[in-house]
């Protein structure tokens, strides 16, 4: 991702809608992505600060929440396991509470990356054999 300038962030930031303006400066979106990268063992500051920053592009329609994945795993060389896991956490946690303005935006479906649950089977009643005589 290239840097850009304050001007350039801040034209952006004037021309986005409220819920969007709001979640680029929430202490909450901020403390989300802290507890997400802890829970992950991420403790590099360094790092968090750029996981940070790449969630406020998303916001700021720089870069598209389909693309956000690539960027954890080759711009920021996180394992891909743990991206894949940071991604969805992200994902169900700050992205999908702005679904409707991050769509807009971009012009895309935002899916959940949720793990499929376990199809779960009918239990299969047998007939049993063994019978006792009714007295």
């Amino acid at each position: 991702m290239p840097d850009y300038s304050k001007e350039e962030l801040w034209e952006l930031y004037e021309q986005l809608p409220e819920d969007l303006k709001k979640a680029t400066f929430s202490e909450e979106v901020g403390q989300t992505i802290q507890n997400i990268c802890s829970k992950n063992n991420i403790i590099d500051d360094g790092l968090i600060f750029n996981i940070t920053k790449n969630v406020g592009y998303v916001f700021l329609g720089l870069l598209s929440p389909n693309e956000f994945l690539d960027v954890l795993e080759k711009e920021l060389k996180i394992e891909r396991n743990k991206a894949e896991e940071i991604h969805s956490q992200i994902t169900t946690s700050i992205f999908i509470p702005l679904r409707n303005s991050l769509e807009k935006l971009y012009g895309i479906k935002i899916e959940t990356t949720a793990k499929p649950k376990e199809e779960i089977k009918p239990k299969v009643i047998k007939e049993d054999n063994y019978r006792e005589p009714i007295k």
